[in-house]
């Protein structure tokens, strides 16, 4: 039973965040660390495959264009068939494919087993941020955008010392320790996978740890909120796809991405080379303090954006402080400046996402939001493949990392100045309004 002095909206709000957000919190740390994992087991496989720094990028960044090939198809059938089903097959299928890259013995074999874990997991973020409207309304999405995605900081945290510890302490049966990670930490994936197909609600509707009147309560509003959104509400696939709103959403997600997967997978190879010296295990420790530094800064910006109801601005001006952490760290050959400048680029790069997922829900309704957000997302996604080669290419071109840095912080740069270009007007949510109308950014 309830308190009869709590609102009905505090309440609802306040159960629907505890049941949603920290198991989707679960889900993206398994997932993004099966994602980066790569970059710890380069540590090592780079050398046992003989790995040139352009091949390991390549490598790297071959993951998304099996994303980018079915990230829309994927979140349309999530849309259709729900999310239980959808994510739970999602994550079991790249559970297995994780595992599979243990036994990985060429560069071929890597660049088929990345693309088909790219494939596996296409539609899961999307995915996910489609599933955060059905449940949240639009004042309170940058907040649960940001405490979702959290998840990037985290499962770095968590995963740069467990990777590098199984790295430097287990080699069962005479396999050395990069592949064991990838076994050890593929598990994971396989039974969250088969909990959420037992856990996870796909609507309010069917919300049966809702009370009767909580659940009318947020059916209501959701609905009331997706009513004021005419400008894509009756629009097909098709005028979706062709939309140049849409696509200059991705565009900006694009650049900040190559940004983002850039750092995530070189940054224990940054570190390795402050000393010769430094085991995997310290490495995994001191590639911790930037995502922690990006979690706790991550969050505290996207409640301010929630709280004043600004997007813009509160999207734009995170990347210019990753352009200039990268600046920096290309500049210093400190190993402590160096952490303090790409801890400063992580802050950046992080902080940019919970008001940036709150834009495509000023004007994408359900229907059309399954193929915007996955639109924006694989796109944007293809970042992810452009980040790591660069910097490969760019390493082995000149001999030395600085060059790939300045180029990343040439994309955060562009990434801001297309933000700023969006219309003030059309990109901000008023604190007293649920929702503005928006037809252009």
């Amino acid at each position: 039973m309830h308190q009869p002095n709590v609102s009905i909206e505090e309440r609802t709000t306040k159960k629907v965040f505890w049941r949603i957000i920290p198991f989707i919190f679960l889900l993206y740390i398994v997932a993004f660390l099966d994602r980066v994992n790569l970059g710890y087991a380069a540590l090592d496989m780079n050398k046992d495959l003989a790995l040139a720094s352009s091949t390991f990028g390549l490598i790297s960044g071959i993951f998304f264009f099996g994303y980018f090939l079915f990230e829309i198809p994927s979140n349309i059938l999530l849309h259709k068939v729900g999310a239980r089903k959808w994510i739970a097959r999602i994550m079991i299928s790249w559970g297995l494919v994780v595992i599979m890259t243990a036994w990985a013995q060429s560069a071929a074999h890597l660049y088929v087993l990345r693309f088909l874990l790219g494939v596996a997991e296409a539609g899961f973020f999307p995915g996910v941020i489609l599933y955060i409207t059905y449940w949240f309304r639009a004042k309170e999405q940058a907040r649960a955008f940001a405490l979702f995605m959290t998840a990037l900081a985290a499962s770095n945290i968590i995963g740069a010392p467990l990777s590098t510890w199984i790295m430097d302490s287990i080699n069962w049966a005479g396999m050395p320790g990069w592949r064991w990670m990838f076994v050890l930490e593929g598990i994971p994936a396989i039974i969250i996978g088969i909990v959420t197909f037992f856990y996870l609600t796909d609507r309010p509707q069917d919300a049966n740890w809702l009370e009767k009147e909580e659940k009318e309560w947020l059916i209501q509003e959701i609905q009331h909120e997706n009513g004021q959104k005419g400008s894509l509400k009756h629009h097909s696939t098709r005028q979706v796809l062709t939309n140049p709103l849409v696509w200059k959403l991705s565009l900006i997600y694009l650049t900040l991405v190559i940004g983002l997967y850039g750092i995530g997978f070189w940054m224990p190879t940054i570190i390795k080379s402050f000393s010769s010296l430094l085991t995997n295990t310290q490495v995994g420790l001191i590639s911790m303090v930037p995502y922690i530094a990006g979690g706790i800064c991550m969050i505290w910006w996207a409640r301010r954006s929630d709280r004043t109801g600004e997007r813009r601005l509160f999207t734009a001006l995170p990347p210019l402080l990753g352009a200039l952490g990268l600046i920096g760290a290309g500049m210093t050959s400190n190993p402590y400046l160096s952490i303090l400048m790409m801890s400063i680029a992580t802050v950046g790069i992080y902080s940019f996402f919970g008001p940036f997922w709150s834009l495509p829900a000023l004007f994408l309704t359900e229907a059309s939001a399954a193929v915007g957000i996955a639109l924006i997302n694989s796109i944007g996604n293809l970042g992810g493949f452009v980040g790591p080669y660069m910097i490969g290419y760019l390493k082995d071109a000149s001999g030395k990392m600085e060059a790939g840095l300045f180029f990343l912080a040439f994309s955060l740069i562009m990434t801001s100045l297309l933000v700023f270009s969006l219309k003030k007007q059309n990109s901000v949510m008023k604190a007293d309004e649920p929702l503005v109308k928006t037809k252009t950014l």
